[in-house]
């Protein structure tokens, strides 16, 4: 009889086609998944019976923030630009223990809500970042925030070009596959804005020799396109493309006011793309999703971190299923402009294929890395249903999941963390706000 360390048995699955198979048993050994069918009959160190569960990937937030856990709902119903009323001097006051405190907070909000990995674009101290990242037993592309220019940016959060990439380094070397190799250190651009061609070409020369990725945000907002066109003559993607970042290593983050020649170039060099939909429909407004889909863009989602909103995804997928069809779909009397399958992969799979994991990520196979999450679905807003995957993007929430496996451990069950105090962490947290608060000059 055949052995593993986890055994998922008797459990509903959301399959690689995202299609619904029942009475599944899933063998987990050490870190991947090694056997799915019905009966296994395998034995096990540890079973969780699968009974009323739905088993999925793990869902990845593919552009976070960490270090703004604490600046949770600050810029709501304020005018522009929040940039530099409130993340500039909030950023720029935080010790590490702030963020440490910060990325805490936000691994036990991501755990919850089914979130197993992320990637994180940057912020202060992002050494602290990765020492929660190994502690809650998540895991995460992380990214320090390089940037060396721009009038509005405080000194203490720029640096020159040369300093930037040796800081990576040194973060890289500390911390580059810690935690059994969950944490990967990747370059962060934090905008063109605020990166000069320098920074931006000695940049993509680093990443490529380290074999790893870079991270940047990208036609956010017109100002940045503006910008690129007023300073370089190119948009911001061409500028990526001069310098040698547009590559499959980057991720890009937002993609809202990208052009018809901007998406064929993406999709050309393969870069990953991701969405942060309740941050660009709220501020940027609506990304082309169905064009870039056309073009064989794989697309990812992101919470854009929690100043303006939470860190579930579930949340993020209806804004976007919603936003998309109301802006694309209904002019043209097309009610399936963005398919619930789509949405479903950009959920997992398509933050997989950006964090350059796409092979051993995104879908619940063998062979894969052992990251899922385990949903109750025997509840009134879910079942019963005529189609299950598609009531997921419709009606499931971060309180539905009950148990979250990654790397092959279990990091959740029963909806309570295992690899962290939460009730401390939670009065730390709300310390920590208060005096941040106060040192940034925030009224509370």
């Amino acid at each position: 009889m055949n052995h593993c360390s986890l055994l998922i048995k008797n459990v509903t699955l959301l399959n690689r086609d995202f299609e619904i198979e029942k009475n599944t048993d899933i063998a987990i050994d050490g870190n991947k998944i090694t056997k799915i069918g019905r009966n296994l009959g395998y034995t096990a160190d540890d079973v969780i019976d699968g009974k009323g569960l739905l088993a999925m990937p793990g869902l990845v937030d593919a552009h976070h923030h960490n270090a703004q856990q604490l600046l949770r709902a600050k810029p709501i119903d304020e005018y522009p630009m929040v940039w530099t009323r409130f993340l500039v001097p909030f950023e720029s006051n935080l010790s590490a223990r702030d963020t440490y405190v910060s990325a805490q907070l936000s691994a036990l909000e991501m755990i919850k809500s089914g979130t197993t990995m992320y990637a994180d674009a940057g912020g202060p101290h992002m050494d602290m970042v990765a020492k929660a990242c190994v502690e809650s037993g998540m895991r995460g592309n992380i990214a320090r925030s390089t940037m060396d220019m721009g009038g509005n940016i405080p000194d203490s959060m720029k640096c020159s070009a040369d300093e930037n990439i040796r800081r990576t380094v040194e973060l890289y070397n500390e911390w580059h596959n810690r935690g059994d190799e969950r944490v990967k250190i990747w370059f962060g651009i934090r905008q063109v804005m605020t990166c000069s061609p320098e920074l931006l070409r000695k940049t993509a020369e680093k990443a490529k020799e380290l074999d790893t990725g870079m991270h940047a945000h990208l036609c956010e907002h017109k100002d940045e396109v503006s910008f690129c066109l007023t300073n370089y003559k190119m948009r911001p993607a061409e500028l990526l493309n001069a310098t040698g970042c547009l590559t499959s290593d980057l991720l890009t983050a937002h993609n809202v006011v990208l052009s018809e020649s901007d998406i064929k170039l993406l999709a050309e060099k393969g870069v990953g793309v991701i969405h942060c939909p309740r941050s660009n429909l709220s501020n940027h407004g609506f990304p082309k999703t169905p064009r870039m889909l056309e073009e064989g863009i794989s697309i990812g989602l992101g919470s854009d971190g929690a100043c303006t909103s939470s860190l579930s995804l579930w949340d993020e997928v209806k804004v976007l299923r919603n936003g998309l069809i109301a802006y694309w779909g209904l002019p043209i009397f097309d009610p399936v402009v963005i398919p619930y399958k789509s949405l479903l992969r950009m959920m997992s799979q398509g933050g997989a294929d950006a964090c350059r994991l796409g092979d051993k990520l995104g879908s619940v196979e063998e062979g894969k890395l052992a990251d899922i999450i385990l949903l109750n679905i025997n509840r009134p807003h879910i079942l019963p249903t005529h189609n299950l995957a598609a009531t997921l993007v419709e009606s499931a929430n971060a309180g539905d999941v009950v148990h979250s496996i990654i790397n092959g451990k279990i990091v959740m069950k029963n909806r309570e963390i295992l690899t962290m105090d939460e009730e401390k962490i939670m009065w730390e947290a709300q310390k920590t706000l208060e005096s941040v608060s106060a040192k940034a000059g925030f009224t509370l």
